[in-house]
C-alpha cells in the first residue's frame, strides 16, 4: 500500500515543480501591487528570516559538529509543515566580499546557494537583501572579515566615494551569480520575487545625496539585466520618503517590533494594544509613487506568548502590506539555547505555540485582503475565520477546511465534515492530547489522515537573558502520550502506521484513542484504498519527520513562589517538572514559625504537580519551603538543586522557597521600587536609577528626564509630543492577593519631585483592554503620601509601552472601550510625566522619585 502513496505523492510533487518552474518575474501594477508575471495574480507570501549559511549561527553549527546542510534540510522542512512559503535574509555582504566589492566564492555562498536550492524544492520564494553593513559578530564580538562593510562601516558605506563604489560592484556580481546547484543566476531565479538594496541604512545625508546613492545602486544591479522588483528600507529616516522613490525603486520596505527589543527577561501583560493598527504616516508618498510594500522583519521581541502574531498580520494586511518575514526563527541545534538572538525566539520543535501562531499569521496574509479594515481593538479580535484571545493565550484559524490553534479551546470546528486539516497544541473539539508539542493532521483522502506529533518543549530558563552554548533555556523530551480524535469519517479502530524512518512505534487503537510518540503515522479506516492518481497536494513527503531526541540530562523543576498571602485564604503550590529519570514523588516539606508540614504533589497533567497549601501554614508570618523531587536514582532538593533531602545529617543547602503570609488589613502593594524597579518598562535614559533610602529595606525609583520631546533622527519632522511615560504590571505580583481587589477603594502612591520646585505627575491604572484611567499629582519636594480615590480616576490616553519600532507609530494607543473603570480588570500602572504640566514648563527638565504604589 505504502508504493500506491509513495506513487502518488511523486505524481503530485511533479506537479507541484513543473508549476514552479513556469513563474514569470513578479512586476508591481499601477496600483502598488505585486503581481506575478505569468499569471498575473496578486503576489503573498509569509515567512521567517533564516541564517546558518552566516556569522554566528554558522560557526555555532561548527562548534557543536552539526552538518549544517543537513540541518538546513531538517529546518527547511518544518517551514513547510508551517505552511511557509516566503525566506527573507539580509546576507552578510561583509563575509562574501572583499574591499573592492569582488563576491567570494567561499563556504558561506556555498551554503547560501544549497539553502536556496532547498528552499526552491519546497516552492518557497525569496526577499533577498544582499548588504548587510553589519559586522559577523553578533551576539559575539566582530571577526575581521574581508569585505567593504568591515573597511567603511554602515554610515561610511553610504557616503565614501570608495565604499559606493564596491558596493555597486558587489550588487552586479552578487545578481550575477550562478547558484551552483541550480544553474540559475539570482538575477533570473522564479522563486525570488524581489531585491532589497541594503538593510537599514538609516541615511542622515541630504535628499539628493540620498537621492544619488540610491540611483547608483539601482543602476548597478539594473545592469545585470534582472527585471526582480528593487526595494529599498523606507522605515527609517522617513523625512527621506520623496528621494527613495525618486530614486526609482518599486516599492518600500518595513519591520516591527512593537514591544522594544532587549528587555533581558519576558514581557507581562497584555500587548494587543500595541499590535492594534501599523499606520504608516507617509502612505500618500508610496500611493502617489504606486509602489509596493512588504514586511522584512517583524517580532513580539521577549514574549512567549502565542496570540499576538495573528494580531500582527491583520494589522500589516490593513496597512496594504503583501509580504512578510519573522525575525528570525532559530536553528533548531541552537534553539537549545537561544544564543543567536537572545529577544527573539522561533523554533517549531522548541516554542511550538508561537511557531503555530506563524502558520495562522500566514493564513492571515494569504486570506485577508490588502487594505481591510476590520475596526479598532477590541473588535478587531474576530475577523474573517479569525479570532484572539489574550487571557487564554490563544489565537484560532477556523475555517470550512483549516482548524488551527495554539493552544488549548472549547470552540466548535467549522465544519467537521469539510475539515481538512487541523494543526494544534493542547486539547480542542477533534483531539484530545496532553503532550507539550505540536501537532498536525492533514486528510488524504476520505477516511485516511497523516499524523505527524512533536515532542515535548520545557522552558527550563528564561530564554531572553544572557545565554550561551554552554546554558540551557529549553529541552525536549520524547513520551508516549494518550491521543484522542473526533474526525468525520474516520471510524473507530481504525489502523495507525509508522511512517517515518525508524519509527517501529505500533499502539492498538481502541475506539478512537490511542498511545502516540513523536513521529508520522497514517490513519486509515480498515476498508480505505487509495486512486494512485489522487492528488495529494502536500508540500512534503508522506514519510517526513525530523526532531531532535530527548535532551533532558537532569531533573528540572520550574516553580515561582507567590511573593504575598492573604492569611487563611486558600493556595497551592504548583511545579512543573521534567527529569531524565523515572518521577516516583514529589514532595514540599513547608514551614511557618515553629508549624511543620509535608505535603505531597500530584501530577495533574504533562508535566505539572500540584497540592493545595494546608491551613495551619497560612497564618501571619513567612511560609518558607522545599520541593523534593524522588526517582528511581535517589531526591534531590529544590531550590539549589542538590542531591539528597533536608532529611539527611549532611543536608547543606540554606535556600527555601519564601512566600509572605499577610494579614488582609496590609495594604496592598502594586509596585515596590525595591523589588520591582527591574521590570519597569519604558524608554531607557542614562539618569534613571534605584536609590536606598534612608529607610531600611526601602529605595527609590527616580526618574530624571532632560527634555520631554527630543527630536527623532529618524522621524525628525513628526509632532512634538511632551511625555515621558513607563509601565509596571502588577499582575504576578498580586497573584496571591487579588481576591482582595473588591475591597480596595483608595490608590496611595509615596512619592516626591526631583527638581527644585514641584512637579506633576499623572499616576493610571492600565485595564487588560488597555483602557487606562488615572489623575495627575502636583508632588512636593519632600516624601509624601498621596491618596487617590479610586472613584476619581478619569480616562486618560494610554501610552503604548513598551514604545514600538519604527518609531513613527504611534505613541498613543487608540482604543474603542467606553465603558467605566473596574480594578478586577486592572494590570499595569502607567506613570506619565507630561500631563498638566504648563506649556512654558515643558521644555525645562522634570524628574519624580517613586517608593511603592498601594491599594487601600
Amino acid at each position: 500500500m505504502k508504493k500506491i502513496f509513495y506513487l502518488s505523492l511523486l505524481i503530485s510533487f511533479v506537479t507541484f515543480f513543473g508549476q514552479a518552474q513556469q513563474k514569470e518575474d513578479v512586476y508591481v501594477d499601477d496600483n502598488g501591487l505585486m503581481r506575478w508575471g505569468h499569471n498575473d495574480e496578486e503576489v503573498k507570501g509569509f515567512g521567517v528570516n533564516y541564517s546558518v549559511p552566516f556569522a554566528h549561527a554558522y560557526r555555532s553549527g561548527q562548534k557543536l559538529n552539526v552538518d549544517l546542510k543537513e540541518a538546513i534540510d531538517k529546518d527547511v522542512y518544518h517551514f513547510s509543515r508551517l505552511g511557509f512559503d516566503l525566506y527573507r535574509i539580509h546576507v552578510w555582504d561583509t563575509e562574501i566580499s572583499d574591499e573592492e566589492g569582488n563576491l567570494l566564492e567561499n563556504e558561506h555562498l556555498e551554503l547560501f546557494d544549497y539553502l536556496l536550492k532547498k528552499l526552491k524544492e519546497r516552492d518557497i520564494n525569496f526577499v533577498i537583501t544582499p548588504i548587510a553593513y553589519w559586522g559577523n559578530g553578533w551576539p559575539e564580538p566582530d571577526e575581521d572579515t574581508p569585505g567593504f562593510s568591515n573597511k567603511y562601516g554602515k554610515a561610511g558605506s553610504l557616503t565614501e566615494p570608495g565604499a559606493i563604489k564596491a558596493q555597486q560592484n558587489y550588487l552586479k556580481q552578487f545578481l550575477n551569480h550562478v547558484n551552483q546547484y541550480t544553474g540559475v543566476a539570482y538575477r533570473d531565479e522564479p522563486n525570488l520575487i524581489a531585491f532589497e538594496i541594503s538593510n537599514e541604512p538609516h541615511h542622515k545625508g541630504k535628499p539628493a545625496e540620498v537621492q544619488e546613492f540610491i540611483e547608483k545602486m539601482v543602476s548597478a544591479m539594473k545592469s545585470t539585466g534582472t527585471n526582480k522588483p528593487i526595494f529599498y528600507n523606507v522605515s527609517h529616516s522617513i523625512h527621506l520618503a520623496e528621494s527613495y522613490f525618486d530614486a526609482g525603486i518599486d516599492g518600500g520596505t518595513f519591520q516591527w517590533y512593537p514591544t522594544g527589543l532587549g528587555f533581558q527577561k519576558e514581557l507581562e501583560g497584555n500587548l494587543l494594544p500595541n499590535v492594534n493598527d501599523y499606520h504608516i504616516p507617509f502612505n500618500e508618498v508610496i500611493e502617489e509613487n504606486n509602489a509596493a510594500k512588504l514586511v522584512y522583519e517583524f517580532d513580539a521581541a521577549d514574549v512567549m506568548k502565542s496570540y499576538i502574531y495573528p494580531a500582527m498580520a491583520r494589522s500589516f494586511r490593513e496597512a496594504g502590506i503583501q509580504i512578510g518575514t519573522h525575525f528570525a526563527y532559530d536553528p533548531t541545534y541552537l534553539a537549545f539555547g537561544n544564543t543567536e538572538y537572545n529577544t527573539h525566539y522561533m523554533n517549531l520543535v522548541y516554542t511550538p505555540q508561537k511557531a503555530l501562531a506563524l502558520m495562522i499569521a500566514g493564513e492571515v496574509f494569504h486570506q485577508v485582503p490588502v487594505d481591510s479594515d476590520f475596526g479598532i481593538y477590541p473588535k478587531n479580535l474576530e475577523f474573517q475565520d479569525f479570532a484572539i484571545d489574550y487571557e487564554k493565550d490563544l489565537a484560532v484559524l477556523n475555517s470550512e477546511e483549516k482548524f488551527i490553534y495554539t493552544n488549548s479551546n472549547e470552540i466548535q470546528p467549522k465544519s467537521l465534515k469539510n475539515l481538512r486539516q487541523v494543526a494544534g497544541f493542547g486539547n480542542s473539539e477533534v483531539i484530545k492530547y496532553e503532550g507539550k508539542g505540536a501537532y498536525f493532521l492533514d486528510k488524504l483522502e476520505d477516511g485516511v489522515w497523516r499524523l505527524e506529533v512533536m515532542p515535548d518543549a520545557i522552558l527550563v530558563d528564561n530564554p531572553f537573558g544572557s545565554n550561551s552554548l554552554e546554558k540551557t533555556v529549553a529541552v525536549i523530551k520524547w513520551k508516549e502520550w494518550e491521543m484522542t480524535l473526533d474526525l468525520a469519517g474516520l471510524d473507530e479502530n481504525f489502523s495507525l502506521e509508522a511512517l517515518n524512518k525508524g519509527n517501529e512505534f505500533n499502539p492498538e487503537v481502541n475506539g478512537n484513542s490511542f498511545k502516540i510518540q513523536p513521529g508520522t503515522y497514517l490513519l486509515k479506516n480498515k476498508e480505505a484504498e487509495f486512486d494512485e492518481n489522487s492528488d495529494i497536494n502536500l508540500r512534503f513527503k508522506l514519510e517526513e519527520f525530523t526532531a531532535p531526541e530527548s535532551t533532558v540530562a537532569q531533573t528540572y523543576v520550574m516553580h515561582e513562589p507567590i511573593k504575598e498571602l492573604t492569611e487563611n485564604s486558600s493556595a497551592e503550590i504548583t511545579a512543573e517538572i521534567v527529569s531524565d529519570k523515572e518521577i516516583e514523588k514529589v514532595e514540599a516539606w513547608l514551614q511557618n514559625g515553629n508549624t511543620y508540614k509535608a505535603i505531597e504533589l500530584k501530577n495533574n497533567n504533562a508535566y505539572n504537580y500540584s497540592a493545595d497549601i494546608p491551613e495551619s501554614v497560612l497564618k501571619n508570618g513567612f511560609l518558607e519551603y522545599r520541593i523534593i523531587v524522588t526517582t528511581n536514582k535517589g531526591k534531590e532538593t529544590f531550590p539549589g538543586e542538590v542531591s539528597g533531602s533536608p532529611e539527611n545529617w549532611d543536608f547543606y543547602s540554606e535556600k527555601v522557597f519564601t512566600t509572605q503570609i499577610v494579614k488582609e488589613t496590609k495594604p496592598l502593594y502594586i509596585f515596590n521600587a525595591a523589588e520591582n524597579e527591574d521590570y519597569v518598562v519604558g524608554e531607557w535614559k542614562p539618569a534613571n536609577k534605584l536609590v536606598p533610602t534612608d529607610n531600611a529595606g526601602e529605595a527609590e525609583y527616580q526618574v530624571k528626564v532632560e527634555k520631554l520631546f527630543e527630536k527623532d533622527v529618524e522621524n525628525p519632522e513628526a509632532e512634538p509630543v511632551y511625555d515621558y511615560s513607563f509601565r509596571y504590571n502588577f499582575n504576578r505580583k498580586i497573584t496571591g492577593r487579588k481576591s482582595e481587589l473588591n475591597s480596595k477603594n483608595s490608590l496611595v502612591i509615596k512619592a516626591r519631585a526631583l527638581t527644585e520646585r514641584t512637579d506633576k505627575l499623572q499616576i493610571a491604572l492600565v485595564m487588560k483592554n488597555g483602557a487606562a484611567f488615572g489623575t495627575t499629582l502636583d508632588l512636593d519636594q519632600e516624601t509624601k503620601t498621596y491618596k487617590i480615590d479610586l472613584s476619581a480616576l478619569k480616562p486618560v490616553k494610554t501610552v503604548s509601552l513598551p514604545r514600538p519600532y519604527p518609531s513613527f507609530l504611534p505613541y498613543y494607543f487608540e482604543h474603542s472601550y467606553e465603558g467605566d473603570f473596574g480594578l478586577e480588570n486592572a494590570e499595569a500602572l502607567q506613570f506619565s510625566i507630561g500631563p498638566g504640566i504648563e506649556d512654558n514648563d515643558l521644555e525645562n527638565p522634570h524628574g519624580v522619585g517613586i517608593i511603592s504604589v498601594s491599594l487601600e
